[in-house]
C-alpha cells in the first residue's frame, strides 16, 4: 500500500490516472497530454506500473494501460479508515 501512496504522491503520476479514469490509453495518447519526453512518461507509467495502480496489456503494436481499480479502491479505502479514526479519535479527546 505504501507504494501507491508514494506513486500517488507525484502529480504527474495523480494527471496520468486522472486520465486513464476516463478510458484505456496507450503511452503514445498518454504523451499527448504532457510537456515532457516519451522516455520521461515511460518512466512515470512504469512507478504507476510498479505500485500495481495500472495494468498494462499488448494489443497488437501498442500497449495499452487501464487503471487497476482494485488497488485504487483499496488504498482509498484504507485513507477513508485512517480520516474516520482521527475523527473518531479528536471526538473522545
Amino acid at each position: 500500500m505504501n507504494e501507491a501512496f508514494k506513486a500517488l504522491a507525484d502529480p504527474t503520476r495523480r494527471q496520468i490516472i486522472s486520465l486513464l479514469k476516463d478510458k484505456d490509453m496507450t503511452a503514445g495518447d498518454i504523451a499527448d497530454h504532457f510537456n515532457m519526453t516519451k522516455p520521461s512518461i515511460s518512466h512515470h507509467l512504469n512507478g504507476l506500473k510498479q505500485a500495481k495502480l495500472i495494468l498494462d496489456e499488448r494489443r497488437g503494436q501498442h500497449i495499452w494501460y487501464s487503471l487497476n481499480t482494485t488497488v485504487l479502491q483499496e488504498a482509498l479505502g484504507w485513507f477513508l479508515d485512517i480520516i474516520s479514526y482521527q475523527g473518531k479519535r479528536g471526538r473522545d479527546d
